[in-house]
């Protein structure tokens, strides 16, 4: 098959065109398998060769033949073809390969819409400000270069094609504006492509073991934000409630089945707090709540456990409301008979340990007194808390207690509940998060992945489940100040963690601030927020059809007042003063009965003049010549005379007329 004859297009649009397409692609090479963002790449560099190079494009059939195996590639890297990643692999890998076909103008603006979807499609991974501003900035020159592409007699310059592009956004802001307020929401993201799999998602995970809840407090990352009806005095000091472990097999624990709670037995003894989360994204089905939850947020269920739980994994951004009761008394009614599974131990694990418990259980008149001796050895004795404690083998709650002694928030709640349960007292661990740190620019305690936790409940008869966190025994700290004032100075902690100047603190909160004013009015704008907008609005009782009326009418105003603007914007088409003056000049003829036709020009026109008029020969011949000079001359015909020149003399000449 004979070589594609190299394309018609100037070195000018076809950089253009690889430009746009290499910076939608660009965000993109962060989670793509490594050969695709290779193939792109050289086919980007290659396609820019060949147009400058003027050479041929490659032959139809190695196009196919790439074009195979890049899918067979896709297949055997996700192990699938059905998917939202996979329709993005697919979509980069066809749209770089059909830079190699490109030779028309319909594949140049193939390949311009193939951007726009592609730069869709980077919201996928990252909805942030910094990859907003990017995709606007993406959208500026992708726009620019299908203006550029509608030059076709001229090469286009850089400076109006830009402003050109620019001018197009600015005038689609307002109608972007009302279809987001307006257009009628709907639940869940609006591509219904699924994501395979949510690697990459940080949180709590569903199980926990020694070294778990350590590695969470090295990462920066937001778990939730909250903001209080009423701030309360020691909104950094509370614990939000997650995960509840009963199953213990000798190092990891992990919960006990997760049950719908009924008729909870729980008393308040406390005001409820209100207040309402912004949970992120991590893959599980668990919601944060202060200590227990007195009411249940849409969409949610409460275990047995007093636990919050979503009824289906939080994959995107979740708003909830919820109020909260910090001192309670729950199941203080039941018998201690309901919670044998708060007393199960893995046989032939930590006997040291279980002797110790067995000798405080005998030395001891009650419950109470058997917590006390556990936390006063924790307080007493040589313990620390430490973010890099030794690691462990087989047996890690002997070796914890009685060789290494040094652990994290985990350490001391798995070895608190192991020591209670052997002494005969009902325990389970619970891990969740504690503390968090006050935003002063918006009013929000942000709770990061820094702040994740372990504590211990224990069941005792009239007074129920009561939290012990045997952490606060060995670092007050920890409790009182936060992690940072807890751990060794030498213990690894992220920077923004450990800085304390106080300029990049305020800048953080600015930023942070800003953040979540994004993530709130426009990451979670969800249905209930459009009916709370338009409520405070004054429409009450919305439908979608009033919605969808209100915003053909809107847009239609919109549409209109710009039409108007740029009605009137646009100057009034002035004619060509050389054309006035000779159009002057056929009229005066015409009233001297020589009327030029129109298929006639100005040098025929000249001689029909001087047939019929000998006395004017030599004037028409002179402002035919001046005519034909100022309309079709080259500058090589004129360089006797600079433009401005002639005109006067034309000018002079057409008036010179009896």
């Amino acid at each position: 098959m004979t070589a594609v004859p190299a394309p018609p297009l100037s070195t000018a649009k076809l950089t253009a065109i690889l430009l746009s397409l290499a910076m939608v692609l660009a965000p993109h090479f962060l989670h793509l398998p490594g050969w695709i963002s290779i193939l792109a790449a050289v086919t980007i560099a290659l396609r820019f060769y060949l147009g400058y190079r003027h050479r041929p494009l490659p032959p139809r059939w190695l196009l196919i033949s790439v074009a195979l195996c890049s899918v067979a590639g896709v297949a055997i890297s996700y192990r699938t073809l059905y998917g939202r990643d996979v329709g993005v692999a697919l979509l980069s890998v066809m749209a770089t390969l059909k830079l190699l076909e490109m030779s028309a103008p319909r594949d140049f603006m193939a390949i311009v819409l193939l951007a726009f979807f592609l730069m869709v499609t980077n919201f996928f991974y990252s909805q942030s400000i910094p990859t907003a501003l990017y995709m606007v900035g993406c959208l500026w020159v992708v726009t620019a270069t299908m203006v550029g592409l509608q030059y076709r007699a001229s090469p286009p310059r850089l400076y109006p094609v830009l402003r050109h592009a620019g001018s197009m956004m600015l005038q689609g802001v307002p109608i972007m504006i009302v279809l987001f307020l307006l257009f009628p929401r709907v639940p869940g993201p609006l591509w219904g492509l699924p994501q395979v799999n949510y690697t990459g998602r940080s949180g709590l995970s569903d199980s926990m073991a020694p070294g778990d809840v350590s590695h969470l407090s090295l990462s920066d990352g937001i778990a939730f934000r909250v903001l209080f009806d009423k701030p309360p005095e020691n909104a950094t000091q509370f614990y939000w409630r997650g995960p509840v472990f009963w199953n213990f097999d000798g190092r990891t624990w992990r919960p006990g089945v997760q049950l719908t709670a009924g008729n909870a037995d729980l008393e308040a003894l406390a005001p409820p707090i209100r207040y309402t989360v912004t949970l992120e994204p991590h893959d599980q089905p668990w919601m944060f709540a202060i200590d227990i939850p007195g009411t249940i947020p849409a969409g949610a269920q409460m275990s047995t456990d007093f636990q919050l739980l979503s009824r289906k994994p939080v994959r995107e951004r979740l708003r909830y409301t919820v109020e909260s009761i910090p001192k309670y008394r729950m199941d203080a009614g039941r018998t201690a008979n309901r919670f044998q599974p708060a007393l199960r131990l893995p046989a032939g694990y930590s006997p040291r340990t279980r002797q110790l418990a067995e000798s405080w259980r005998a030395q001891s008149s009650n419950e109470r007194e058997i917590v006390e001796r556990a936390l006063r050895m924790f307080r007493e004795q040589p313990f620390a808390y430490t973010l890099e404690p030794p690691s462990l083998g087989l047996d890690p709650v002997d070796q914890f207690l009685f060789e290494t002694r040094s652990g994290f928030c985990e350490h001391y709640a798995s070895a608190f509940t192991f020591l209670m349960r052997a002494a005969g007292v009902p325990a389970r661990v619970v891990t969740g998060y504690l503390g968090g740190e006050l935003n002063p620019v918006d009013g929000y305690l942000v709770v990061r992945q820094s702040e994740a936790h372990a504590w211990s409940e224990i069941w005792l008869p009239g007074e129920g489940w009561v939290r012990v966190d045997p952490t606060a025994a060995v670092s007050p700290l920890r409790i009182e100040r936060g992690l940072l004032a807890a751990v060794p100075a030498t213990d690894a902690l992220s920077l923004l963690s450990r800085t304390r100047i106080d300029w990049i603190r305020q800048a953080r909160f600015a930023l942070d601030a800003v953040a979540n004013s994004w993530n709130q009015w426009v990451l979670a704008y969800t249905p209930e927020r459009q009916v709370d907008l338009l409520s405070r609005l004054g429409f009450d009782r919305v439908s979608w059809e009033d919605m969808v009326i209100a915003l053909m009418l809107i847009l239609g105003a919109i549409l209109t007042v710009l039409a108007l603007v740029l009605l009137v914007r646009t100057p009034a088409r002035r004619k060509d003063p050389v054309q006035q003056l000779y159009d002057n000049y056929c009229r005066a003829m015409a009233m001297r009965g020589i009327t030029r036709k129109p298929s006639e020009g100005a040098r025929d026109f000249a001689a029909r003049i001087a047939l019929e008029m000998p006395q004017g020969k030599a004037q028409a011949q002179h402002i035919g010549m001046l005519y034909q000079a100022l309309r079709y001359g080259s500058k090589q015909d004129n360089s006797a005379y600079r433009d401005h020149e002639l005109l006067a003399e034309f000018k002079q000449a057409v008036r010179a007329l009896p």
